[in-house]
């Protein structure tokens, strides 16, 4: 297990066991996925000179087994200053996943000094000042808890809200380095992970969806996730991370949540 994903043509990839999730052995968890799909938003977006991606949505509609998969991507819109892309993640003859981005044109605009809410707020502790900690939160290991590296920066694993460092510990595609938006991607489906305040032996409490909306490029191999999980008492619930790089916040991430006792 030298990769998340072996590309094998075009579009067409097979899963390592490094994407393995905590919720079925045979299922993939949902960050490795989306940062693929990040990457082929990126490709599509880069002739046009569109190379920030402002806004990824996913919506997952079934688990992802580990095996092939194939991601399809289309330019919806194309403006001076933004393209709007969509998309499928397919195994075998289904869709697993439909998605949309914006992906923006950068420039060089620095903010003028003394901007209300500037400089941008601090991830709750540096990446230096974080001890490592184990993203495990079952008996056995899975997949995923070895494809990052984790530092927790505030609260503590699957007690309510919490921050924490991820570093991809292994690249996302054999043979390539990760991008920053990639890297926030496979991060950012955790938030429901570290923040759970529900018992895991006695609950489900899976994302249908996740969102990441970005104001910045990120700007290291680190990405902290600030998250806190809400719940409705209905098995409905939602999760909100705030998006820190070592420079400071980077965007935001959503998941909306499907509870069920097990």
């Amino acid at each position: 297990m030298d990769a998340a994903y072996e590309q094998l043509a075009e579009g067409h990839y097979r899963a390592s066991a490094l994407t393995g999730g905590p919720w079925h052995p045979e299922h993939q968890h949902a960050g490795p996925p989306s940062a693929l799909i990040a990457r082929a938003v990126e490709r599509a977006a880069a002739p046009q000179g569109l190379t920030h991606l402002g806004r990824l949505t996913v919506n997952l509609l079934r688990p992802l087994p580990i095996g092939d998969c194939r991601i399809e991507v289309a330019a919806d819109y194309l403006g001076r200053g933004a393209g709007h892309f969509s998309g499928r993640l397919i195994a075998g003859d289904k869709d697993i996943a439909l998605f949309t981005a914006l992906a923006q044109r950068e420039d060089d605009l620095p903010v003028p000094e003394g901007t209300p809410g500037h400089p941008l707020p601090q991830a709750p502790k540096p990446v230096a000042d974080s001890p490592p900690v184990s993203m495990g939160f079952t008996e056995d290991e899975f997949g995923y808890a070895e494809l990052v590296d984790n530092r927790l920066a505030e609260g503590a694993f699957f007690n309510g809200p919490c921050a924490a460092w991820f570093r991809l510990a292994y690249p996302l595609v054999k043979g390539e380095t990760p991008s920053p938006y990639q890297r926030v991607a496979v991060a950012a489906d955790s938030g429901n992970g570290i923040s759970a305040a529900l018992d895991f032996r006695k609950y489900l409490f899976v994302n249908c969806d996740l969102t990441v909306n970005l104001f910045r490029r990120p700007l290291s191999e680190w990405i902290c996730l600030q998250s806190q999980s809400l719940f409705g008492g209905n098995g409905c619930g939602l999760a909100q991370s705030r998006l820190f790089d070592e420079k400071g916040l980077i965007g935001q991430a959503t998941q909306s949540l499907a509870v069920r006792k097990r």
